[in-house]
């Protein structure tokens, strides 16, 4: 492929519901444009971009994938997202990327949770927003009910481009409101027909017009003298009218059957902000003679080519053979090979322009999210805007001894998926994952499973639980012991007793007098202590919330060490405890879910359900249809509120769960954690 321009490049994100047929409509324009020599189609597992084997086994996207076309003189480089919720961290790569978000609905449908979604990306990012209805000529397929749910949603912006004229229920072409024609397909092949006195071309005519006049302040002037707009004055207002995010252009299309599909990249090539129009950040033109600057968007451990980085090029240029500054590390990296994606397959490349996209292998050092730049002008673009990890399993591995290997595994996944995130408890010595939802982290077990060969099961994690006292009890410590030559003494007298304070334990000796215990006894005391409360005598789990005061005890003047007054601490502890009202704590977490208003009572049920306590309701500061509840709740009883949440709101909720305190826990949960302890030991 040769080498493009900003003003010749159009970077989009091709983003939408799963099952949409995102996928089938960028192997259509890719097809199309002759950039593959096959239609390849999802159901059959051959599509260029659902190369992962995962991928062509579930039938389904789980990945960002690219590919370059040509059309009319113009780059178009596709970046195809994954539909389905668990995978949004794709949808939010491809935003990074993008200058223009191809929104992808299918006919018949409403507008759907996943469209929503993407609109909600696209407009943090400030990108431009193009929608493509598609599968119009499916069996009981309705362009216009989807046209008219796409219309409810933005009713200002909603502009008709390309409309399939009807012939009863069938589909007999398609109508380009640009151009003012009509055409049929027949395999891909567009041939003209008249339409004249569709009442329904016409009835859309009005509201493609007024939605070009909208745009501009010329042509608004021009429709209310109803003076007919020239073509150059209705591209030009569209292409304005699309940067500016007045306009929402609309195209009707058959990705199976390419119908339509070259009028869709007409329309891409013609009005979507070019590179050059929209790629500019941080002050920095587009300009491939500028100082480097651009963001890796994108991390792929390849098990042939190696670690590839994707790139969008922001200013200046990425050559083979050279290398960047990476302001995050404060190193500058020698690049490996630079290549284009195209889906599985790689071509190499000399150079990646200003406003381009393309991909660097070997880069040690360097992360999804980083800048490569100019030494002499450092810069740090914006990251990946990610979403939080909101499920967590415990890792169990099937073969004893390769926790290390799964560790070593996860942490390249983690390279290549940011949403993942990773950690060993210390307190439960569980290895813990988390992800964005079920699927994901299937998948994310299927992989450690192909890749690197580590069979593992995926849990419910361990609640780190703590015991405390709720009563005072005091309790002598003595231990003496005589083995030949000096021999073991140490004695004490501690006081136990519940303590409300910031500290989970306050040791005392105040109360000490005569020299009954010495000073420098004191410290191996305190330290027996506290590694007596590491492991609680109920369950195991660490204590909180104690006060212990030595106030007596005795020495001997051959015989006392801090070994022994250790242990005579020890046995204090022991002794004291079960008669000090000992109890479980479970952790309590500050809750807030976020939700359409017509869920709040289900989900209000649910955390009730969870035994939460709910502190307030209220709406959403810039999401008007959404409202947020705010809640105490036991974190042991969250561990599928994702999964909840998601089913209720139809995968528009989200939450976020933060530690709170301890607090009693029930009798009934008390003696589920004690039971679980006790297998657990028996276990062990």
């Amino acid at each position: 492929m040769k080498v493009y321009y900003a003003k010749d490049i159009r970077n989009i994100c091709l983003a939408g519901h799963a099952g949409a047929g995102k996928t089938s409509l960028a192997e259509a324009m890719l097809f199309l444009a002759g950039a593959s020599d096959r239609l390849g189609k999802v159901a059959d597992g051959n599509s260029i971009l659902d190369y992962d084997p995962i991928e062509k086994d579930r039938r389904t996207s789980i990945s960002t994938a690219m590919a370059p076309l040509e059309w009319k003189s113009t780059k178009i480089n596709i970046i195809d997202t994954p539909g389905l919720f668990d995978f949004a961290g794709g949808v939010a790569e491809g935003m990074r990327a993008a200058d223009a978000a191809l929104v992808v609905l299918a006919a018949g449908g409403d507008f759907a949770v996943g469209a929503e979604k993407a609109c909600k990306a696209a407009t943090k990012r400030n990108i431009a927003k193009m929608f493509a209805v598609t599968r119009c000529d499916a069996e009981h397929a309705d362009f216009y009910r989807t046209f008219e749910a796409i219309k409810t949603e933005y009713p200002a912006e909603t502009c008709p481009i390309v409309v399939p004229v009807m012939d009863g229920d069938n589909v007999k072409g398609y109508y380009n409101f640009v151009e003012g024609k009509a055409f049929a397909y027949t395999n891909g092949k567009a041939s003209e027909f008249s339409v004249d006195g569709d009442a329904h071309i016409e009835e859309l005519q009005a509201a493609f017009t007024e939605a070009i006049a909208n745009a501009d302040e010329e042509l608004m002037e021009k429709y209310f003298m109803e003076e007919p707009f020239t073509i150059d004055e209705i591209r030009n207002g569209l292409k304005a009218g699309i940067a500016s995010g007045d306009i929402y252009p609309v195209f009707a299309c058959s990705g199976l059957n390419l119908d339509a599909v070259d009028l869709l990249l007409h329309g891409i090539v013609s009005f979507a902000p070019s590179a050059l129009d929209a790629a500019s950040e941080k002050d920095l033109p587009v300009d491939e003679n500028g100082d480097l600057a651009a963001i890796c968007f994108k991390t792929i451990a390849d098990p042939f080519v190696g670690k590839m980085s994707f790139f969008k090029v922001i200013s200046g240029k990425l050559e083979a053979s050279a290398s960047a500054y990476n302001p995050r590390t404060e190193k500058t990296e020698r690049f490996g090979k630079l290549i284009i994606s195209k889906g599985g397959k790689q071509e190499d490349a000399d150079v990646i322009n200003a406003g381009d996209i393309g991909v660097i292998t070997k880069l040690d050092e360097t992360k999804t999210g980083d800048t490569l730049c100019s030494q002499k002008k450092i810069v740090e673009l914006d990251g990946v805007d990610y979403s939080a990890p909101c499920l967590f399993k415990a890792v169990k591995v099937k073969k004893k001894g390769e926790e290390e290997k799964v560790a070593t595994s996860l942490r390249r996944l983690m390279e290549e998926d940011p949403t993942i995130n990773f950690a060993t408890n210390t307190e439960t010595r569980e290895q813990v994952l988390s992800g964005l939802g079920e699927q994901h982290l299937e998948v994310v077990s299927a992989k450690l499973k192909t890749k690197f060969g580590v069979d593992v099961d995926l849990v419910v994690p361990r609640v780190a639980y703590r015991e405390t006292i709720r009563k005072v009890s005091d309790a002598q410590g003595r231990h003496k012991k005589q083995s030949g030559g000096h021999g073991q003494f140490g004695d004490v007298w501690i006081r136990f007793e519940p303590y409300m304070g910031e500290e989970d334990f306050v040791f005392t000796s105040d109360e000490v007098v005569g020299g009954a215990v010495p000073k420098n006894f004191f410290p191996a005391v305190e330290k027996g202590l506290r590694e007596c409360i590491a492991k609680g005598i109920i369950a195991g789990y660490p204590m909180v919330g104690i006060k212990a005061a030595l106030h007596d005890g005795s020495y001997h003047a051959v015989d006392s060490s801090e070994m022994a007054f250790k242990t005579a601490a020890s046995l204090a502890f022991k002794a004291a405890i079960p008669n000090a009202a000992p109890t479980i704590l479970e952790p309590i977490g500050t809750l807030k879910a976020y939700m359409p208003g017509d869920n709040l009572g289900d989900i209000m049920s649910s955390v009730t359900k969870r035994r939460g306590r709910v502190l307030g309701m209220g709406p959403v500061e810039n999401e008007p249809k959404m409202q947020v509840l705010e809640a105490e709740v036991p974190m042991a009883a969250m561990s599928d509120f994702a999964i909840d949440l998601r089913s209720v709101t139809q995968g528009r909720g989200y939450f976020s769960l933060d530690f709170a305190r301890y607090e009693d826990a029930p009798k009934d949960v008390a003696d589920m954690v004690i039971a679980d302890a006790k297998a657990r030991e028996e276990e062990e």
